[in-house]
């Protein structure tokens, strides 16, 4: 009879999470992109200097997330991933929090 074995940390089985994960990443980048895309859009339509400031930061934003996901998406290609850095999240965060203002005073 054989001694069971119990799964121990340095065991991984990523199976489809890398993938996922990578979808999600570009999924969002994609969002991004249309909100920026559509921003630039409203400005082309209605005009006005603030609109125009909004729409050209919310594209600035679009940049740095996209550099930022990029990043990400080639750090899941790793054996073993490392955590996203607590730095990065909030920088992820800050630039989707700048995407939903910079949108709405482009709209208002």
């Amino acid at each position: 009879m054989s001694a069971v074995r119990h799964p121990v940390e340095t065991d991984r089985d990523p199976g489809l999470q890398p993938e996922r994960t990578r979808l999600a990443w570009r999924r969002t980048t994609l969002s991004c992109a249309v909100t920026a895309v559509l921003a630039g859009r409203q400005v082309l339509h209605t005009g006005g200097a603030s609109a125009a400031l909004a729409a050209s930061l919310a594209a600035l934003v679009f940049l740095v997330f996209l550099w930022l996901a990029h990043r990400r998406i080639l750090q899941l290609d790793a054996p073993r991933p490392v955590l996203l850095p607590a730095a990065s999240a909030l920088a992820v965060a800050v630039c989707m929090l700048a995407l939903a203002v910079f949108g709405a005073a482009v709209v208002w």
